[in-house]
């Protein structure tokens, strides 16, 4: 019987049974690993089966690519949670699925799982590497434990509390330049850029008690910030940029390390000037030095922070999550503002209540700003945020990968190892959690609306363990700059209606574009009645979209002795007037009118 050899490579009978051994436990081990994933993706797939999922482009590519990044995108979501009220599974080619959750009775058993059980996914995060680190938003396990806990004091009251009056100084930069351009014919703006570069100028500031004058003039980390944004978004939707072997090699990953270099050697210089300054001081020096200031900043805060056994943050962590406040706070807070800002242009009578509600706030006070303990005086503006978080939250989807099998209420089980998606997105339009869910209705918000509602129906911040530890701070930021901003602007749409567009954040397709006016003396701006006098009755008339009746300086349309008429033709409000200029229509219950042929509906 012929036997194989092994001389042709110049091995001995020894040597040749050696290495056919190796060669044999090679094949065997390899041939164990195919039966284990084979019989584990089976008893994957068998537990699957419980789920409903949507038709598969083919068995190769499952449904990639069926729920694009875009607005179409968005709308199949949405038909898809009305179609799967629970949720649904879907494939990322022939062996990756992906169970996504857009019920609060189901997300609940996910959010509400240790962070140990369910970590968040990092095949969805880890482009952010590099830049972050170890920050909250990237680390798990004991690591992400101790710094959560650690991290808290920073986000205590008394320490957001000295960041209102930086809110304050950074929106009135922005209003600034926005009466700027508005006096110079640029009224059309793009709220994701200048809100953007308003929340940074914040962020820096209450950070690293840095101001680099950024809505003014150019900033070298600002821009490098702004850089790596860009560079990541682009990088996630490009599957020929995720090798980071190829990566390293173009372009763009040059500019994104030397970005990365960049905004590092900026966090570094301010540890190491702090870490120096500190010894010289000492801890009870520098308190009373912050306290002249009224402003202990992020930095600060982690370089006293000290865990149960004494130790403090290493100068690679406090840069890791200094940094991944910089990203995670300025993007989502200009997304959430500037989205606010769209839904009150497109219901002015929404908006003109926030304002009133403001100016009643601020009624005998100079100079107009907002004060720690205005935030719980402004329920309606509070209500109008929350309702845009909801239908349009910054963050459209989180993830979280099962380390262990996990049972849903109904009995179904998400199988260990599977990628599950919290679609907030999802949660927020599901008509089986929010009636209309299409419809902008800041009252469902009102106290009395929501004592029947799952508080898990509303999760623009996350829940549980692994929630946003920055949401008051990023409500408190919302408050301030929107109040501020409808007390000075009026803000109306511009042009088409924006396309979504769900990246890292949810933003607009080309920008999300407004305009403002601002409110001081003119013939379009709102002024407060005189004290004693008889306030004029307000109508607000809309035109059906077919009535051709407006032009830029539209004639009134239809009036009462006294009254003044406000007209919308579906593309933003017309106002005009019968009497003396007032723009300040207090909406409240519906009535038909005749005041004019093409009257439709109004408010008194």
């Amino acid at each position: 019987m012929p036997q194989l050899s092994l001389s042709w490579l110049g091995l001995g009978p020894v040597a040749a049974s050696l290495w056919l051994f190796l060669l044999l436990v090679g094949v065997s081990w390899l041939l164990a690993r195919i039966l284990v994933w084979t019989y584990t993706f089976y008893d994957i797939v068998r537990c699957l089966r419980c789920f409903p999922q949507p038709p598969k482009r083919n068995w190769f590519l499952g449904h990639l690519g069926l729920f694009p990044p875009t607005e179409e995108g968005l709308r199949d979501v949405t038909q898809l949670v009305a179609n799967y009220p629970q949720g649904f599974v879907t494939w990322m080619g022939p062996v990756m699925p992906l169970v996504t959750l857009c019920h609060p009775d189901m997300v609940r058993t996910i959010v509400s799982a240790s962070a140990a059980i369910a970590p968040k996914d990092v095949v969805f995060y880890r482009f952010l590497k590099p830049w972050l680190g170890d920050g909250l938003l990237l680390s798990g396990g004991d690591k992400w434990s101790r710094h959560r806990r650690m991290l808290t004091p920073a986000f205590h009251f008394n320490i957001l509390k000295s960041y209102v009056r930086i809110f304050n100084d950074s929106v009135n930069i922005m209003h600034a330049k926005w009466k700027r351009l508005a006096s110079e014919g640029s009224a059309h703006l793009d709220m994701f850029e200048h809100i953007s570069l308003m929340t940074l100028d914040s962020l820096q500031k209450c950070v690293f008690s840095f101001d680099s004058n950024c809505q003014e003039k150019p900033s070298e980390y600002i821009s490098a910030v702004l850089e790596l944004s860009a560079l990541v978004t682009k990088r996630n939707q490009q599957i020929t940029l995720h090798m980071d072997s190829l990566y390293h090699l173009i372009p763009d990953g040059w500019r994104f390390h030397r970005a990365c270099r960049l905004v590092h050697d900026f966090t570094d210089s301010v540890i190491q000037e702090r870490r120096r300054t500190l010894p010289d001081q000492g801890l009870d020096d520098l308190l009373k030095a912050k306290a002249k200031v009224k402003t202990l900043d992020f930095i600060d805060v982690l370089l006293l922070a000290k865990d149960e056994d004494g130790k403090e943050l290493s100068d690679e962590d406090i840069r890791a999550e200094a940094d991944t406040f910089m990203f995670a706070g300025h993007d989502t807070t200009a997304s959430g503002l500037a989205w606010v800002l769209y839904n009150l242009a497109r219901h002015p009578e929404h908006q003109e209540r926030c304002r009133q509600e403001v100016r009643e706030l601020l009624r005998d006070r100079e100079p107009k700003e907002i004060e720690w303990d205005d935030l719980a005086q402004l329920p309606f503006l509070t209500m109008c945020i929350k309702e845009s978080l909801r239908l349009h939250p910054p963050v459209t989807v989180i993830s979280r990968r099962c380390t262990q099998d996990i049972v849903l209420p109904d009995g179904r089980i998400i199988p260990k190892g599977v990628i599950c998606l919290i679609s907030i997105f999802g949660t927020h339009h599901s008509p089986s959690v929010w009636p209309d869910p299409e419809v902008y209705d800041p009252f469902r918000f009102d106290p009395e609306n929501t004592k029947e509602t799952s508080p898990l129906a509303f999760i623009p911040f996350s829940a549980g363990p692994r929630n946003c530890i920055g949401q008051t701070f990023a409500m408190t930021e919302m408050k301030v700059v929107l109040a501020l901003t409808l007390l000075r602007f009026r803000v109306l749409p511009a042009g088409e209606e924006p396309r979504r567009k769900p990246e890292l954040i949810l933003r607009a397709e080309g920008g999300l574009w407004l305009r403002v006016e601002p409110l001081s003396a003119g013939p379009h701006d709102p002024r407060p009645p005189d004290p004693g006098s008889t306030p004029t009755p307000h109508l607000t008339v809309q035109i059906p979209r077919n009535k051709s009746v407006l032009s830029p300086l539209p004639q009134p349309i239809g009036s009462q002795q006294g009254a003044v008429v406000a007209a919308e033709d579906g593309e933003g409000p017309w106002w005009v007037e019968a009497g003396p200029v007032s723009l300040s229509p207090t909406p409240c219950l519906p009535l038909p009118l005749t005041t004019g042929p093409h009257a439709a509906r109004g408010f008194f």
